[in-house]
């Protein structure tokens, strides 16, 4: 195990989510008062992690099949993109 990349995925990772909409989702079932908090808390876990599965899976197979530099200027387009939807959206 790589730590360096551990802790590096893991702020990464957190500081994305940190108030993005999963996050605003988990706080609306959270303030929910008949909602477990224990069953929110696994549930929210739980998506994240298969989410993130899902994400190791499918970037050791893109990866098999295109250069890292392509993915990386395809990823900052879409991010790129997404930006400016929501600029415009706003």
């Amino acid at each position: 195990m790589d730590i360096r990349v551990v802790l590096i995925t893991f702020w990464t990772i957190f500081l994305t989510e940190v108030g993005d909409k999963t996050q605003l989702a988990t706080i609306l079932y959270a303030a929910d008062p008949e909602s477990k908090k224990l069953s929110v808390f696994l549930g929210s876990a739980l998506a994240l992690v298969v989410a993130s599965g899902i994400g190791v899976l499918a970037g050791s197979f893109i990866f098999r099949h295109m250069s890292q530099r392509w993915i990386s200027w395809v990823a900052g387009i879409g991010f790129i993109v997404i930006g400016i939807w929501t600029i415009i959206k706003a």
